[in-house]
């Protein structure tokens, strides 16, 4: 090999390794979001919501539609006896949706719970970001299987976390920013028609960012992996030490064979 094909052959191997930190982060951010499927699942109950009454203006109707959809889709990932976290999210949502507008009479409030969601959670990425402990390494960390070992040990990673979390942040204080006056001027179905709009945009573009932001951060250090290895080193340390004790008994019996035999060799007949 020439001088000239190691460069090559170490710019194959770097984009070889970033390629595979970029399929590692994009499986791992559809792990932690639920994907396109998830996407669905978050969009469709809002839709059928909005979609009957803007037909029929009946609230009961609308607010059973959306409920029995989400229980159908938990009860389809049930069966198929895939993960349901974020089913079982959205059933949540909408089941608070549904008994707040009812309660209050007001088809608008079937939105409010989950706008003040939107709201809360924006404020808790930038809070924890502030804070040092970005909330969207709180959430890939065990997906990554580094836990919290970005804080002291993985610098960089932390960076690319705090940025990710501080677009999630911005990104839905921009949607609560348009959603909130909307809940206050426009009628039930025009804000239903833009916050079906602005479920998956806005979600996409977040995604994307934590996406590029991790893809180029240092690769994340497998405690599980570490654990393992201590583990394994354990339990050789063990096995050497009952090899070491089991060669040494003989020469133990000897040793004690021979101090118990020292006086009778000396004792005169």
């Amino acid at each position: 090999m020439t001088s000239l094909d190691k460069p090559t052959t170490t710019t194959k191997d770097q984009k070889q390794q970033e390629n595979d930190a970029k399929a590692v982060t994009e499986a791992a951010l559809f792990e932690a979001f639920g994907g396109v499927r998830g996407m669905v699942e978050t969009v469709l109950p809002g839709l059928l919501f909005v979609s009957i009454f803007t037909v029929n203006k009946d609230l009961h109707i609308s607010a059973i539609a959306a409920l029995a959809v989400s229980l159908l889709l938990v009860a389809v990932r049930l069966i198929r006896r895939d993960t349901v976290k974020h089913a079982f999210s959205g059933v949540f949502g909408v089941a608070f949706g549904v008994v707040f507008a009812m309660m209050t009479g007001n088809a608008k409030d079937f939105y409010l719970p989950g706008m003040l969601y939107t709201l809360g959670l924006a404020v808790a990425y930038i809070a924890t970001t502030i804070a040092g402990v970005p909330l969207i390494g709180l959430i890939l960390g065990p997906v990554f299987k580094e836990n919290l070992s970005w804080r002291t040990r993985n610098p960089g990673r932390k960076k690319a976390y705090a940025k990710a979390s501080w677009a999630w942040g911005l990104i839905l204080l921009a949607k609560c920013a348009i959603l909130f006056p909307l809940y206050w001027w426009a009628d039930t179905a025009q804000l239903g028609w833009v916050l079906v709009a602005l479920k998956i945009p806005p979600f996409l573009l977040a995604v994307y960012l934590t996406w590029v932001f991790l893809a180029k951060a240092p690769a994340p250090i497998d405690v599980f992996a570490e654990m393992e290895a201590q583990e394994q080193a354990e339990k050789e340390r063990e096995r050497t030490a009952e090899r070491f004790g089991e060669a040494m008994e003989p020469l133990v019996d000897e040793t004690v064979q021979s101090v118990a035999d020292g006086p009778a060799k000396h004792r005169k007949p």
